[in-house]
């Protein structure tokens, strides 16, 4: 898409030659005739950049700077200056303008700095973003006594350096508790480095726990640093851990015994200071009955057990979490925040869930995506529950 810019400029030559400029450059352009023109336009339209003269009847480009300030922050603001303005435009930038243009323009100079401009935008949006996603990926919500208790034991564990076992099904937040127990520890300022056993085939775990050397296997062409040497003065988080091999559970046993690694392939131990967290959603008591689980291990990793219960167990919770989803969904759709009314939420408390969480957040995208500002009991009956 376009990306949308405002000219405002009182000499109407000044204002045809950018338009035609930015036009074929691929911008969509409005123009303001003066300051106050261009203030009633930012505040009812939305652009992407503002370039604006200094000196301009009704009010001068800082009036309009000063506007921009307070209903569009985050939108660059350019400055067109004559020479007589320099210092004006200087102290424009010092007040928040990304940058000044001489006027007449240089037009290379112009677009160079409008790009710039909308790339130091799209950074600024994507980090903003980004800051979001991740407090919302460590947020726990939910009032229920299970998880007054569960936080209660985080708060009280976090600060040691325990192992501790996380138990639950699918979706039911485990990750959620061991990004708390490392944001709330010594070691926050370090790296909290994941691992998901599921995912990494049997033959490959090793080299990526404990890292390899060159040439100790065919694909080895150069060295790797395994997860305990990057998560050294961290938090190694071992997800589900119930799926790791019989081998490699012995040589994380034995890490956790020494402290030390030693990469495949390689002759010398490794010091590594890394607090293990580990999670499952199987039975390893189970697990240990049949053999495919050690239990010298399972002992060496369970120092303090967690068990995070399913939503099935919580749907006190449900209500809460439910409004979450709805606003954060909203916000990443740029949308207005939708409402669910009480025989909506009372329909989604008697569900069985077995996706627990996830399954949850599912239901509510798939609610804002079909139904109208208000969610009712008959959207949710025509539309949360797929066979």
């Amino acid at each position: 898409m376009a990306k949308k810019i405002l000219i405002i400029d009182d000499e109407r030559s000044i204002r045809k030659t950018l338009s035609e400029i930015l036009s074929f450059e691929g911008y969509k352009t409005e123009e303001a005739v003066d300051g106050a023109d261009g203030i009633h336009k930012m505040t009812d339209a939305r652009y992407d950049c503002i370039i604006c003269d200094i000196k301009m009847p009704k009010a001068d480009g800082l009036e309009v700077l000063e506007k921009a300030k307070e209903v569009c922050a985050d939108v660059p603001f350019i400055i067109i200056s004559g020479h007589g303005t320099i210092e004006t435009a200087v102290d424009a930038v010092k007040n928040g303008a990304f940058d000044f243009v001489s006027k007449p323009p240089d037009l290379n100079r112009l677009l160079i700095t409008l790009r710039n401009a909308l790339d130091k935008q799209s950074l600024v949006k994507e980090t903003q973003q980004l800051k979001k996603r991740i407090k919302s990926d460590e947020e726990i919500i939910g009032s229920s006594e299970a998880i007054k208790n569960i936080l209660a034991i985080v708060d009280k564990v976090a600060p040691t350096d325990a192992r501790v076992l996380i138990t639950g099904a699918n979706g039911s937040g485990k990750e959620l508790i061991a990004k708390r127990l490392h944001k709330l520890s010594r070691r926050s300022e370090e790296e909290l480095v994941e691992v998901n056993c599921a995912a990494i085939p049997s033959e490959l775990i090793e080299s990526e726990l404990f890292g390899h050397e060159k040439g100790s296997f065919t694909s080895a062409v150069k060295r790797r640093i395994g997860k305990f040497e990057q998560a050294d003065g961290g938090t190694l988080f071992l997800d589900e851990i119930g799926d790791m091999s019989l081998s490699a559970q012995a040589k994380v046993l034995r890490v956790l015994q020494e402290g030390c690694v030693m990469r495949v392939g390689g002759e010398k131990e490794i010091k590594t200071d890394v607090r293990v967290v580990a999670a499952t959603n199987k039975d390893l008591q189970k697990a240990i009955e049949e053999g495919t689980f050690r239990e010298d291990l399972y002992h060496r990793l369970s120092v303090i057990k967690i068990h995070v219960p399913s939503l099935n167990e919580r749907t006190s919770d449900i209500e809460e979490l439910s409004h979450y989803f709805l606003k954060e969904i909203c916000t990443e759709y740029q949308i207005p925040v939708k409402e669910i009314d009480s025989s909506a939420l009372k329909k989604m408390e008697g569900h069985e869930w077995r996706g627990n969480i996830r399954e949850l957040r599912n239901v509510i995208e798939r609610l804002v995506i079909l139904c109208d500002k208000n969610i009712t009991k008959e959207d949710v009956e025509e539309h949360a529950f797929l066979n």
